[in-house]
């Protein structure tokens, strides 16, 4: 690979990671060939992009975003594959589910709604980070059970304005 070449490679990560809030690192060496198969098949459906990256390249194009990736750059040692997805969760539920059948893919470090995750051990936690779309979903949802609780007294107290007061004082 020319020097040219590497740069152009550097210029587009470092695009790629301008774009992206969700940025995973993973081990997959030592899977076979269906396996691998198994898991970019697994990675399209979840949405999530999966990539071999060079390791020296990538850290290089992580210097030169303008985004602080932390500790995430020391992760980068032996075979790197690089997840993107929309969603902060997506790839850690799909490395979780993966894992019920393989060993790897491992997790190496993660970058995720501005924080930086370090470790495999981490991965619960990623599970358990909520997409912006969860969060609006459980918002409304806490929203609507006032509403509801005021609907069903009302109904409850029957059609009168004296039953209507009276389920309403009790409440």
């Amino acid at each position: 690979m020319t020097r040219e070449e590497k740069s152009q490679v550097i210029q587009d990560l470092t695009a790629v990671l301008a774009d992206t809030n969700t940025l995973y690192l993973a081990d997959i060496s030592g899977l076979n060939a269906q396996t691998t198969s198994n898991l970019r098949r697994a990675c399209f459906k979840a949405g999530v992009q999966l990539s071999v990256v060079k390791n020296t390249l990538l850290a290089k194009a992580m210097e030169a975003s303008d985004k602080d990736f932390g500790e995430l750059p020391t992760t980068l040692k032996g075979n790197t594959s690089m997840m993107i997805s929309e969603a902060a969760n997506a790839p850690a539920k799909l490395i979780k589910e993966f894992r019920k059948k393989s060993k790897k893919p491992l997790l190496k470090g993660a970058f995720a709604e501005e924080s930086v995750y370090i470790g495999d051990e981490q991965l619960d936690a990623l599970v358990d980070i909520k997409s912006r779309e969860e969060l609006i979903g459980e918002i409304i949802g806490l929203l609507q059970s006032p509403a509801k609780n005021v609907i069903s007294a009302l109904q409850s107290g029957g059609q009168t304005l004296s039953g209507i007061i009276k389920t309403l004082s009790e409440k």
